[in-house]
């Protein structure tokens, strides 16, 4: 499996996961930082998935626990 369908792959499931929870706020802000999740897991050699998906929610509740202004702005916003 190459690189980018890796990436793919672990972007869509962690979104949906996290679409599905209601958990997602802006589209920018929240691709952003399971993206940049993802590549942090990549250069540390990780290449499953699921493993990639999984680090990346954990990263995206981590975002919004300790920036409580982000999840403020994701509660007005809806």
């Amino acid at each position: 499996m190459s690189i980018r369908c890796i990436v793919e792959s672990a972007f869509f499931i962690a979104w949906n996961f996290l679409e599905k929870g209601g958990e997602l706020g802006p589209p920018d802000v929240s691709a952003n930082i399971i993206l940049d999740a993802i590549e942090a897991q990549l250069k540390t050699g990780e290449r499953r998935p699921l493993r990639l998906a999984n680090r990346a929610i954990d990263a995206y509740r981590d975002h919004l626990a300790l920036n409580p202004l982000s999840a403020a702005r994701k509660a007005r916003l809806g």
